[in-house]
């Protein structure tokens, strides 16, 4: 939160599982769209927020599976975590204050009475959250007596029932719209110009309730929290149900309301809407790998003009030293480039970036550092890249660039020199 010296432009709040991510698009189109929007035009002014229903655990293990952006923060087991950065820092007041007339050994004495609750995974049972799966049709009933015996034993408890399948039994103060609130409180005079929060499940719905946000339904979202919608906020001009699926309704929604360019460069490299006025690192970076990710597709049409374009961006003496420690001038990679043109048509191979981040440290000199992931097959590497930019009137010049492991990639050869 301390990342910027001004009040977010947009702070994006948005759950993970078909919402953010799509596990019917194998091929995560509609979640690399969104990273490359976020990182071109809102990672350096504006803030990510993930807000989960799952654990650290299995929030860990999603970050594994798909192409998940680094957010500022994380909001986990249905806002009864929050943490903080890469690192995943706790908010330990937050655990503190959730433990008033909490005690998890009386839920679960209460809960073992009821045969309907079928437990979730040791890795769901959290200090401040015991989670089952139950029937929906004997859901509301279990509900109602639970909350009635838990009251009655002198605790400040919620249950929240979605997906028509999982229920949650939290502290009164915990959930993912009472977490946010918390965050905003927390700004103390920095609180963000506009925030977008992003749902498709009866845990979201309280996201939906928080104070002058904007909403977002996706198209693919559940039932329970339509039927809430329907109930508590129909005429709320300030939620869209969106006609896109997961990210792609994300996406929908920003331009909807206004907060900000959305159109991603993986729909449009050089939008002409939007390149003329966000000439910054982020947009730089996102727009050169894309360009070079699509013309090793051949995605992009054969031509001398697409080459010389790119070739303009680079200095003639410009260096770049791959993670193995080898050196190569930055003219010999883009020879090597020209002549992989279509190389990876068909196949599984995506290019994308996290966390970038920029400081100018001179008066026309940046110098640039973010993750370049890079998914060939079902090989995925990442480097921590630091590039050096000279911005010029007609557009940022590469200097340098420098790559190093991470994740404990140690290849020594790749097909293309990718900068």
């Amino acid at each position: 939160m301390d990342r910027l010296n001004s009040a977010a432009r947009l702070m994006l709040v948005s759950d993970l599982d078909f919402t953010m991510v799509d596990h019917n698009d194998p091929e995560n189109n509609d979640l690399l769209r969104f990273n490359a929007l976020w990182e071109a035009y809102f990672r350096h002014d504006s803030l990510l927020v993930f807000s989960t229903g799952r654990s650290l655990t299995t929030y860990k293990e999603l970050r594994n599976e798909k192409p998940l952006l680094t957010p500022d923060i994380t909001v986990m087991s249905v806002g009864t975590e929050i943490a903080y950065g890469d690192s995943l820092v706790p908010d330990v007041y937050w655990e503190q204050y959730l433990n008033h007339n909490w005690d998890r050994k009386i839920v679960t004495e209460e809960t073992d009475k009821f045969p309907q609750l079928v437990l979730q995974s040791e890795t769901e049972q959290r200090p401040h959250k015991v989670s089952f799966f139950v029937d929906k049709a004997k859901a509301s009933q279990v509900i109602e007596v639970l909350e009635k015996r838990l009251v009655e034993r002198g605790l400040d408890i919620k249950i929240i029932y979605s997906g028509g399948i999982a229920l949650d039994v939290l502290p009164r103060g915990a959930g993912k719209g009472q977490a946010l609130t918390y965050l905003i409180e927390k700004f103390d005079g920095k609180v963000p110009v506009n925030t977008l929060v992003c749902g498709d499940s009866g845990n979201d719905a309280e996201l939906f309730s928080v104070s002058g946000v904007f909403g977002v339904m996706v198209r693919n979202a559940q039932e329970e929290l339509l039927q809430w919608h329907a109930s508590n906020a129909k005429n709320n001009q300030k939620i869209l149900h969106a006609s896109e699926r997961c990210a792609a309704g994300i996406i929908q929604a920003i331009g909807h309301f206004g907060l900000g360019p959305c159109i991603s460069l993986r729909d449009e490299l050089d939008s002409p809407e939007y390149s003329t006025q966000c000439l910054n690192p982020g947009f730089e970076v996102v727009n050169l790998y894309l360009a070079c990710e699509k013309w090793q597709r051949g995605e992009v049409e054969k031509s001398e003009e697409f080459v010389q374009n790119l070739k303009s961006k680079f200095h003639p003496s410009g260096v770049f030293v791959h993670a193995s420690g080898v050196e190569k001038s930055l003219n010999e990679c883009l020879d090597e480039l020209e002549k992989s043109y279509g190389h990876m048509q068909g196949c599984r191979f995506r290019v994308w970036v996290d966390r970038v981040s920029s400081a100018q440290i001179g008066s026309d000199t940046w110098l640039v550092k973010f993750d370049k992931w890079e998914l060939s097959g079902k090989e995925c590497r990442c480097y921590l890249t630091t590039v050096l930019l000279n911005l010029k009137p007609e557009g940022f010049t590469w200097m340098h660039v420098h790559q190093t492991w991470m994740n404990g990639s140690t290849l020594e050869t790749e097909t293309v020199w990718l900068f």
